[in-house]
């Protein structure tokens, strides 16, 4: 068995990818209408769906977990993100780890957790 990816729940599919675009280069590999397959494994569905397949609410800014991307330059993603996206919450601004790692952590339009973090 493996891990065929990381779906994530968004209010607008059409924006969210224009986002991972934008942001990480993702790529859209399938478009199923409301799920989208993009490059890196990421799967974006879209809430309406979600809702009808659980039957439960969705819940942002739930922080139980992250979605994690790596930059070689955490401080120019940090700059690249304010200039695209400057309505943007932010968790911890661009900030250095005890153990050396330079990251930063905010969330998406539609509440989910990102960290950015210099590779180890």
């Amino acid at each position: 068995m493996k891990l065929g990816g990381f779906l994530i729940v968004v209010k607008d599919i059409g924006r969210s990818l224009k986002y991972y675009h934008e942001l990480f280069g993702l790529e859209m590999l399938v478009d199923n209408d409301g799920n989208m397959i993009l490059s890196g494994g990421l799967v974006l569905q879209e809430e309406k769906y979600w809702r009808r397949f659980i039957g439960k609410d969705v819940h942002g800014h739930n922080n139980s977990c992250e979605l994690y991307f790596e930059d070689e330059n955490v401080d120019a993603f940090y700059e690249k993100l304010k200039t695209l996206y400057p309505e943007t919450e932010f968790v911890n601004l661009p900030m250095t780890h005890t153990w050396g790692q330079r990251v930063m952590r905010f969330y998406d339009p539609d509440g989910n957790l990102i960290e950015v973090g210099e590779p180890m």
